[in-house]
């Protein structure tokens, strides 16, 4: 059922005093006890039983709870629970696979619970049953058991293919589940085109990198090959008048110079909050609530990297480089 969103609304409004905005940067100049002094003085992580800043992650773990409680109670629609919390559901699904049929630490690899209890989907895989899971992650469950059952050795069962089967689920349960909001569309086929332009940058042959791309993107099949062009300027134009040119470019700079894919891989992170942004004194109707917690999300992500390199001892030009949008 749709939640009203104007009492929605009025909740962010109040909220987003909380927001760190600029504070991320300042973050940056101080050493790592004195940020962490910094969050928790101002009640960030709120409930977290931590005592240094060695155990940011439990901050940041005790923030997304936070967030995750946020979008379970203010979605406006199940799309937009969908969009933030189903990526979960395919990410635990192949840990618990890969935990059970290659071995490794389960509980290590699981993320958060997303739509369904991450002990849930891992009991599924257990009992090889999917009946409980959505279309999508049973048949991306049985495709990827399969794939195990197939090879009498599975030390050669490829992770990344693993990997491939639940991407290409993801998606098509997103693209599906978000058929009717027409913003989360845009966003979820330009990150799906965005993630294949990457995947042939990875790739050494056109062959591979085709039969790596996630379908549902609006880019074909020959404008990726095209990307492979030996005329080096028909292919860094392929995409001109396309929303991937900046991109492309990036991806370019970083190929023609030795360089890996982090510009392009930033901008991808940055998507969806790059989106809002530019129209953020206009957001209407269910906007607001996708901008706050898209930015509650970055700020996150930009803690975790703020102290992972403030402990080791980068300096703060280093670490700003490497933030997400602020």
């Amino acid at each position: 059922m749709a939640k009203d969103v104007v009492y929605t609304n009025g909740v962010i409004a109040a909220k987003e005093a909380q927001l760190l905005g600029g504070k991320i940067l300042k973050l940056c100049e101080a050493g790592a006890e004195d940020a962490f002094r910094s969050l928790t003085e101002n009640g960030f992580g709120k409930g977290a039983d931590i005592k240094s800043f060695r155990e940011y992650e439990k901050l940041i773990a005790a923030d997304n709870a936070d967030i995750d409680e946020f979008i379970r109670t203010y979605a406006p629609t199940d799309a937009e629970k969908s969009y933030f919390l189903a990526p979960r559901d395919f990410h635990n699904a192949k840990a618990a696979v890969k935990a059970q049929y290659a071995g490794g630490e389960l509980q290590a690899m699981l993320a958060p619970d997303g739509l369904v209890p991450a002990e849930e989907i891992v009991r599924c895989v257990k009992e090889n049953d999917y009946s409980a899971l959505c279309s999508e992650l049973k048949e991306a469950c049985e495709s990827a058991v399969k794939m195990f059952s197939d090879e009498e050795d599975i030390k050669t069962v490829s992770g990344a293919a693993v990997g491939l089967i639940f991407e290409n689920a993801k998606y098509k349960y997103l693209l599906k589940a978000c058929a009717r909001n027409r913003f989360l569309k845009k966003l979820i086929i330009s990150k799906i085109d965005m993630t294949n332009i990457l995947t042939v940058f990875r790739s050494q042959t056109p062959e591979y990198a085709l039969n790596n791309v996630i379908p549902g993107g609006k880019l074909k099949h020959g404008q990726l090959q095209a990307l492979f062009s030996e005329n080096t300027e028909n292919a860094e134009n392929s995409l001109n008048g396309t929303p991937y040119e900046e991109f492309l470019n990036l991806c370019f700079a970083a190929k023609n110079n030795s360089l890996p894919l982090t510009k392009a891989e930033l901008m991808l992170d940055n998507a969806e909050t790059d989106a809002l942004e530019k129209k953020k004194y206009e957001l209407k109707n269910k906007e607001p609530f996708l901008y706050y917690v898209l930015r509650r999300r970055a700020e996150n992500a930009n803690i975790r990297i703020i102290f992972v390199c403030l402990s080791a001892g980068m300096d703060e030009a280093s670490v700003k480089s490497r933030l997400r949008a602020v």
